[in-house]
């Protein structure tokens, strides 16, 4: 199986039947407000994805180099290399960079090899992605459509999937709709034509966003807000994956008796002698404090999850890793995503 970088200039083309009717979605994108772990559940799923047998490619577009941190491998150069592997499936790693996708477009577009280093070094490259930010993503968003679509010499997918760490929440709706980014500035041609591509497969029944959230207001509003923006743009809506939730030792019964006041200090300062002699009222104090904030964040997350069902979309949840990300914390990660049905 071939993993090379080169971008095609693709035509103006409808998705087939298959793109239609297939069940799996060929594209993951995956957003969130910042700080909610996207990059994490994007490589989760990956990993959740080549588990079940296929062959995945994980893209970034925010030049951070997330995905080389997440696997504990060296920065990411602008190709194609595996990341990891299962039994039968396989993670592939690509950090996009516009600069490189303008070269790489100018060369096979306009054969323009030589030319278009020399046009780098004057720094003409780094100007026109600068200046116009629509092109910018039209190159980030081209490079992940010329690997959706990329088939061997046998006329097989060269990836059964690819996942896109995609911007946060609140540019997300623009980065994905590059024909309106675009509008402006090509009215035809190529750039216009690799647009129209673009939006062809970004609302194929086969891509799907997903929204990474926490049981938070402000990631929860922005979520919702995201959702409302994407589906004015008709574009696909996947799963909401709520990440890092914390589980609650305390029943209903228990909370209620901690929110009421049922439960005094004198109370817990006895349960708390049947243990340990030394710990006196002021301990109990402190502990039935902490009782009344936890149950209060937990019927805040409570209120949370009835917002984010307004939106309609299928919700996933993933618990908080107590012992950080690491590789084996993905798998668990993707596991959970997958029998959750992003797939």
């Amino acid at each position: 199986m071939r993993h090379g970088s080169t971008v095609s200039v693709p035509a103006h083309d409808p998705p087939s039947t298959l793109d239609i009717v297939a069940g799996e979605k060929r594209l993951h994108v995956v957003t969130g407000k910042g700080g909610t772990g996207k990059s994490t559940v994007a490589a989760a799923l990956a990993l959740g994805l080549a588990a079940q047998g296929r062959t995945v490619l994980l893209c970034e577009v925010e030049g951070r180099q997330g995905i080389a941190q997440l696997f504990d491998v060296p920065p990411l150069p602008y190709e194609e290399r595996q990341v990891a592997a299962t039994d039968d499936g396989a993670v592939y790693a690509l950090a996009i960079d516009a600069e490189e996708a303008l070269l790489e477009y100018l060369a096979m577009f306009y054969r323009l090899g030589r030319a278009g280093k020399a046009l780098d070094r004057f720094g003409v490259i780094d100007f026109a992605t600068t200046i116009a930010p629509g092109v910018r993503d039209v190159l980030l968003t081209g490079k992940v459509y010329e690997a959706v679509r990329r088939r061997d010499e046998a006329g097989a997918y060269t990836y059964d999937a690819v996942v896109l760490d995609a911007p946060p929440t609140g540019r997300i709706t623009r980065f994905l709709n590059v024909n309106e980014e675009v509008a402006g500035l090509a009215k035809v041609g190529p750039v216009r034509r690799q647009a129209d591509s673009i939006m062809t497969m970004m609302r194929s029944q086969r891509t799907a966003v997903h929204l990474v959230t926490l049981l938070e207001e402000m990631p929860v509003q922005e979520t919702m807000d995201a959702i409302n923006d994407l589906n004015a743009a008709t574009l696909g809506v996947g799963h909401v994956i709520v990440n890092q939730v914390l589980p609650s030792p305390l029943d209903d019964a228990a909370a209620e008796r901690v929110a009421s006041g049922a439960l005094t200090p004198a109370a817990v300062a006895k349960s708390l002698a049947r243990v340990e002699d030394e710990l006196g009222p002021s301990a109990a104090e402190g502990l039935l404090l902490e009782g009344h904030a936890h149950v209060a964040r937990q019927r805040l997350q409570s209120h949370q999850r009835a917002v984010l069902t307004e939106a309609g979309a299928p919700v996933v949840e993933l618990p908080h890793l107590e012992d950080g990300v690491d590789l084996g914390g993905l798998y668990d990660l993707g596991g959970r995503l997958v029998e959750g049905g992003v797939r």
